[in-house]
């Protein structure tokens, strides 16, 4: 098991069968960085063009299609003191009358980014501008990863703007430091990338971005070889869950509810019945992304009612 450190010289705006920046083997470590989604680097310099930019893609050895690609995200650590967002709400997530008056300036001129000031020392995110009756609104850090994953199936090259089985733009607050999430390997040698920090973020990314900025990254990878999943799967300290990628949104609860129920069928030896029973009282649902081209759900469990289901 080795440590690597890697510092990125070139990032990609789609998952593909990009050329291996790097190859690593299972139970290796790597410490490296990624810009924001507009391309600006820990000196908060445009280096890349934006749109989502990866570092990677990472090359895991004997990583074949039909295994099961093991990431845990050990350290995500804002890299630098400011941060951006969008001012306003996308238009599909409130009701048709409201748009105008949240896209309308009040000065009528065109929205531009809001700046915020990042302090990991005391774990903030302070609004500096624009000036809004907010003031100097103060929020707590919450360092998560938007948009990360591996190269889709049948040499797919697919934008980083949008999410599918591969992974891709979840943009899920659930994705931080300490988590551990699972891909479909649909390409030799798996080709994980990841990119798109956020300092923080509410539920759906429903104004189109999080608190966008550059981050440190500590992630490990593991192999599980022979092992075929359908979607992205994830597990925290609480949770197991599972994450659907589509439109509209009933298709990726379908996606997210289905890959649950395969993982408590294959993985935990339950019956339909039971999971259909364990299901209707316990399932759990968080928000990914509202705004791009596929939203995305996320289908969970308590661990506690899970061991508590499965004890015999």
């Amino acid at each position: 098991m080795t440590t690597h450190t890697f510092a990125p010289t070139r990032y990609h705006t789609t998952m593909g069968t990009h050329p291996a920046a790097l190859q690593i083997a299972p139970g290796d470590s790597v410490r490296t960085s990624t810009v924001d989604a507009s391309g600006r680097d820990a000196t908060n310099q445009v280096v890349t063009t934006g749109g989502n930019p990866q570092t990677g893609p990472f090359y895991i050895e004997g990583a074949q299609p039909g295994d099961t690609l093991i990431v845990r995200l050990d350290e995500l650590t804002p890299n630098r003191d400011s941060g951006w967002t969008s001012q306003t709400l996308a238009a599909n997530v409130v009701d048709p009358d409201l748009v105008a008056a949240l896209w309308r300036h009040p000065e009528g001129v065109p929205h531009t980014p809001a700046f915020w000031d990042i302090d990991t020392q005391a774990g903030t995110a302070t609004l500096r501008e624009p000036a809004t009756q907010l003031g100097r609104l103060a929020l707590p850090l919450r360092p998560m990863l938007g948009c990360f994953g591996v190269a889709p199936t049948r040499g797919q090259a697919i934008s980083t703007a949008t999410s599918g089985q591969h992974g891709g733009n979840m943009d899920y607050n659930g994705f931080v430091a300490g988590t551990t999430v699972f891909f479909p390997v649909e390409a030799e040698g798996a080709l994980f990338s990841l990119g798109d920090g956020h300092a923080l973020q509410g539920d759906g990314e429903i104004a189109g971005t999080g608190i966008e900025i550059s981050f440190d990254v500590t992630f490990t990878v593991d192999l599980i070889q022979g092992q075929r999943i359908g979607w992205p799967r994830g597990e925290n300290a609480t949770h197991i869950f599972t994450v659907g990628n589509a439109r509209p949104l009933d298709q990726c609860v379908q996606h997210a509810t289905s890959e649950l129920v395969r993982w408590l069928r294959d993985g935990y030896g339950l019956d339909m019945h039971s999971i259909g029973m364990l299901l209707g009282q316990a399932v759990q649902y968080d928000m990914g992304n509202m705004f791009d081209p596929a939203y995305t759900m996320v289908c969970k469990l308590p661990k506690q009612v899970l061991n508590a289901a499965t004890r015999r």
